[in-house]
């Protein structure tokens, strides 16, 4: 069923995150298979930075290893920031060490996927915290107009 503000949606814009050219085209392709999907890019963690402020992305895909910024220091600069701390991050990795994935979790990356990527995983996992981003927009909506609501003095 599809509500007023599905029907209304803008396209979720996905910034894809990496400083290896291959990787960046490969992701962009994977996630140009899910409808209504923007994929705007950047090279390195600084770049990126300058992208979330830009394009107010609704999911990120991030590399971890990049010149200039880490995939760790752009994800720990983006959680301690209320303007972009409910954007969902995944981390996209050729480390496998649990010492990275604990370094991962503890800049506050919301989930991993392991280089190569599998098609179908990745859009999986894009898929799923996309629909929870989402929600999570609407019920926000929900709640600001019951409070306007609430807040409004009754006609006479």
């Amino acid at each position: 069923m599809m509500t007023d503000a599905t029907k209304d949606r803008q396209p979720s814009k996905i910034l894809v995150v990496d400083d290896n050219p291959q990787n960046l085209e490969l992701l962009v392709e994977y996630l140009q298979t899910i409808d209504d999907v923007q994929t705007p890019t950047a090279a390195d963690g600084i770049e990126a930075l300058e992208m979330v402020r830009q394009v107010k992305p609704d999911l990120i895909l991030l590399d971890i290893m990049m010149p200039r910024m880490s995939g760790f220091e752009v994800c720990r600069k983006l959680k301690s920031d209320p303007a972009t701390r409910d954007i969902p991050i995944i981390m996209v990795t050729a480390l496998n060490e649990l010492s990275d994935i604990e370094r991962g979790v503890e800049s506050g990356t919301d989930d991993f996927l392991s280089k190569p990527v599998n098609r179908l995983e990745l859009i999986t996992r894009v898929k799923s915290l996309l629909k929870l981003r989402h929600l999570k927009d609407e019920l926000e909506r929900a709640l600001a107009y019951l409070n306007d609501v609430e807040s409004t003095p009754p006609a006479q």
